[in-house]
């Protein structure tokens, strides 16, 4: 059952949140109404993320833009304010220009895949992320588990999931849909 609160309440929170400074190397983020503060990763994580970022500059059909770590906002959970989210990676087609002049907490409009590097201890990007994902309409979520050995493209976004799956193990290829067309490379996260 889904908790309300206050109007005020809501509010307030989301005004904490945004004056919120986080510890230096950390990211916050508002998830589902609950504050979620993330430690700076570590090298496997940073070589997944580039190692994929790599991969779709060079062998993408269409010629991306990536962030690390650009703060969006998504459709809220009933009851709850905003979620503000921090994907590790967000792409976005180059020709479309997002990045350029967008505030800190970007609307996630025009965004073609997020990408999150799962930590052991986080239950967060394996389940609320893939609930706020969707909830924001977001094409493509690409989530790397190395607690599970895993990689998991979700896609065709409903109101609050994915409706749409595929799973391979790390080492093996994935293959990523238009707009990028290609098959992703995981070998070299083991």
């Amino acid at each position: 059952m889904a908790t309300t609160h206050d109007p005020i309440s809501l509010q307030l929170l989301l005004e904490w949140f945004v004056e919120l400074e986080a510890p230096m190397g950390f990211r916050a983020e508002l998830i589902e109404g609950e504050f979620v503060l993330t430690p700076p990763p570590d090298g496997d994580h940073e070589h997944c993320v580039g190692h994929i970022v790599s991969q779709v500059y060079r062998r993408s059909r269409v010629d991306m833009q990536f962030s690390a770590r650009k703060g969006l906002t998504l459709r809220n959970a009933e009851g709850q304010p905003l979620d503000h989210v921090i994907p590790d990676g967000t792409f976005v087609s180059r020709e479309l220009r997002l990045f350029r002049g967008a505030p800190p907490w970007m609307p996630c409009e025009g965004v073609t895949l997020v990408l999150e590097v799962a930590s052991p201890r986080r239950r967060s990007d394996r389940e609320t992320k893939v609930r706020a994902y969707a909830r924001g309409a977001v094409p493509l979520y690409l989530l790397v588990d190395f607690q599970e050995s895993s990689i998991t493209l979700f896609s065709d976004p409903g109101h609050d999931d994915y409706r749409e799956h595929c799973t391979r193990p790390l080492g093996k290829s994935l293959t990523l849909p238009a707009p990028f067309s290609f098959d992703l490379d995981t070998a070299d996260f083991l």
